[in-house]
């Protein structure tokens, strides 16, 4: 089954020296996952000051700059992974670095059939 790791964390608690060190960190374990055959896709994401959150209601476009809510942690990060089964997923998101000092929620993934595959044999299609 495929899980989707989100990590959350304070962004502003993070200095550049930190940020560097798990970026250092979540790309080992990435290769780790994809020598086991259980990496699909992670990435850091830019800071939630650079984030717009879009609604449409009424049929109308509603562009906001920043976030949708106003929370203590931000999205930082997703890792999309394989594991059998949750206790495997719990495993692997307890070695993120982001879990010694945020959050990784961790989520199935519901595979809807006739989406456009960007994955084949666990290789990304160009």
């Amino acid at each position: 089954m495929k899980y989707l790791l989100l990590a959350y964390a304070d962004e502003a608690l993070l200095t550049e020296e930190k940020r560097q060190a798990c970026y250092a960190e979540s790309t080992e374990i990435t290769r780790q996952l994809d020598q086991k055959g259980q990496f699909y896709a992670a990435s850091p994401l830019q800071s939630v000051q650079l984030a717009t959150s879009v609604r449409v209601r009424e049929g109308r476009r509603l562009v906001t700059d920043g976030p949708f809510a106003e929370t203590r942690e931000q999205l930082g990060g997703y890792f999309l992974i394989e594991a059998g089964d949750l206790d495997e997923a719990i495993e692997i998101a307890g070695g993120l670095p982001m879990a010694k000092f945020g959050t990784v929620e961790i989520r199935p993934v519901v595979e809807l059939p006739n989406l456009p595959r960007k994955f084949a044999e666990g290789e990304l299609v160009r």
